[in-house]
């Protein structure tokens, strides 16, 4: 479990297919102390990662078709910077909202600019997940807990505020890019209940 709450930022060695998955190998601004075993879990662009083995300052993961085919991890290039969040400690603050790392889809950059002093992101998403949106709602984007702006037909929009920006990779982004997205647990849950309330 995650909070959204970007913690650094990594930058990708290489991703490369082995003969049983695909291994993703990230640089990681953490020392080894930081709860880095083999094992744990860390957030990589919004997805729960495993780590593959003990931390010596990279990481290694395995990633299989179903992560490649529904996220942007696919897409990574070498020394590509990606968002960073170790899981939660039990007797620790949640400053963003629950995150699983579980991403239900990915959405395409439509507006990425300025207004006034702050940066205007606006996300086109799939429509079979448009009806999670809510204004003023959560929702993570490539790991990070924002809170929703504008609702549109087809997107959604956010504001980002100079300190997101700093602590994670959005600043880089660019209209077409793809980011993944981890709509509000509760919105799943809400959903589930009233279709079995309606059999």
């Amino acid at each position: 479990m995650f909070s959204g709450i970007v913690e650094n930022v990594g930058r990708v060695i290489s991703l490369e297919e082995m003969p049983e998955s695909w291994l993703l190998q990230l640089d990681i601004p953490f020392e080894e102390s930081d709860g880095m075993e083999a094992g744990a879990s860390l957030s990589v662009n919004g997805c729960c990662l495993t780590f593959k083995e003990d931390f010596a300052g990279t990481g290694s993961f395995d990633l299989l078709d179903e992560t490649l085919g529904k996220t942007n991890l696919g897409n990574l290039q070498k020394n590509q910077f990606v968002n960073l969040e170790r899981s939660l400690l039990a007797n620790g603050r949640v400053g963003g909202h629950f995150v699983t790392g579980h991403i239900d889809a990915c959405g395409e950059i439509e507006i990425f600019e300025e207004r006034g002093k702050n940066l205007y992101l606006q996300i086109k998403v799939p429509s079979t997940h448009q009806q999670y949106l809510v204004d003023k709602g959560c929702i993570a984007v490539d790991g990070c807990s924002l809170t929703v702006c504008d609702v549109l037909d087809d997107s959604f929009a956010v504001w980002l505020i100079p300190h997101t920006l700093g602590k994670t990779n959005l600043e880089g982004r660019k209209p077409g890019d793809l980011l993944n997205l981890e709509f509000d647990l509760l919105a799943k849950y809400v959903e589930k209940l009233s279709m079995n309330s309606l059999k």
